[in-house]
């Protein structure tokens, strides 16, 4: 199937998705999303899915650190693909339904994936952001998610990279360039605390915004 095609099939199907960028109720999929996934990719994306809704209530109630490591772990183990392979374009990010209907994406696709399920799972929007960073022994762009314990706090990396989780001051390979959320856009400093300079809202970035009316448009 064409990544052209995958895309359309998505737009056109009713995602029964309880999930946007600003507003996070819960990850409820439904039977005509998992149905028309298992006809279009087959029974493993169709379990994928199903896992991933299970993955909501055995952590909803799990302490924060260990729905972390339960959250990073289950993305992790979704195929690294570079978006000219996987979707025909240069720069599209993919909610956590194309992600893991096509059992692949690249690191924007695993960090919003992480930031939206762990929102799903009550954690609060001002303790994860984003993080557009620059991974310094690979020389190029990346991007992880960090969750803060308090706002100036060290805050924990949750990347694609590296399974083990481990605090911003623990990973001299990465540069922070800038970070957001469903609550603002900031310029990060060096060393990643949440007291960075806050230079607006996140629908600055017009990816985050087509993520955004992606997500709205599946609950219509």
């Amino acid at each position: 199937m064409s990544p052209t095609r995958i895309r359309q099939g998505f737009q056109f199907c009713a995602l029964a998705l309880s999930l946007t960028v600003t507003a996070v109720i819960g990850i409820e999929l439904s039977s005509r999303l998992l149905d028309y996934v298992q006809n279009e990719f087959g029974d493993a994306a169709r379990e994928r899915l199903v896992q991933w809704q299970q993955l909501q209530k055995l952590a909803s109630h799990a302490p924060v650190r260990r729905q972390l490591r339960l959250v990073n772990s289950f993305f992790n183990q979704v195929k690294f693909v570079n978006d000219i392979e996987h979707w025909g374009m240069e720069d599209y990010w993919a909610t956590p339904v194309e992600m893991l209907a096509t059992d692949g994406g690249d690191c924007e696709d695993f960090s919003i994936a992480k930031y939206l399920t762990l929102r799903a799972l009550g954690v609060p929007d001002d303790q994860l952001r984003i993080t557009y960073v620059k991974a310094l022994e690979l020389n190029q762009a990346h991007m992880v998610l960090a969750w803060y314990k308090t706002p100036n706090a060290d805050p924990l990396i949750l990347d694609n990279l590296i399974n083990e989780i481990r605090p911003a001051s623990e990973r001299n390979d990465l540069e922070p360039v800038y970070s957001f959320n469903g609550e603002g856009l900031w310029l990060q400093q060096k060393g990643g605390g949440a007291d960075a300079e806050r230079i607006g809202n996140a629908d600055k970035l017009k990816n985050w915004t087509d993520l955004n009316n992606r997500l709205i448009d599946s609950l219509r």
